[in-house]
């Protein structure tokens, strides 16, 4: 018995030490959708007042270089790359932010595929996307709401 209340206290202290990795969309006057691996956090939002999308990948360990591209691979039965020149780094390096007026592509990758690769030239982040098509329609019915 002893044996057991010992393994459950080290399981839910595990478990309290893990970050969460449910992708979760909110909605608002802002839409957000998160995701957090042991490597990144990863944060789209969309702001109808300007309106624009953001994705913003921060890593937990080493920052980002700068580099000429940032990309995205999108692994699964949908599988997309995209790029663009048009990315920024900011918190010393440790996030990659991107911003535009569409994200179709974007949504598409992670709401039908199964794994991203988002990449520079020095270096990939992969993130899982178990889970993530339910929020990521959550998300898109959260802005399709701004679009009148």
């Amino acid at each position: 018995m002893a044996t057991l209340a010992l393994m459950r206290t080290a399981l839910f202290l595990t478990l309290l030490a893990s970050p969460a990795s449910a992708w979760e969309a909110t909605t608002g006057k802002i839409c957000t959708l998160t995701h957090e691996t042991a490597d990144a956090h990863i944060h789209l939002t969309y702001d109808p007042s300007k309106p624009l999308y953001t994705l913003a990948i921060t890593q937990t360990s080493a920052p980002w270089q700068p580099t000429p591209w940032f990309a995205m691979r999108f692994i699964g039965p949908n599988e997309i790359i995209i790029s663009t020149p048009q990315h920024a780094l900011t918190n010393n390096g440790h996030t990659l932010n991107v911003a535009d007026s569409g994200f179709d592509n974007v949504l598409d990758g992670l709401q039908f595929n199964t794994m991203a690769l988002a990449f520079t030239e020095a270096k990939t982040v992969t993130i899982p996307l178990k889970g993530a098509a339910p929020e990521v329609q959550k998300f898109r019915d959260c802005t399709a709401a701004y679009l009148y």
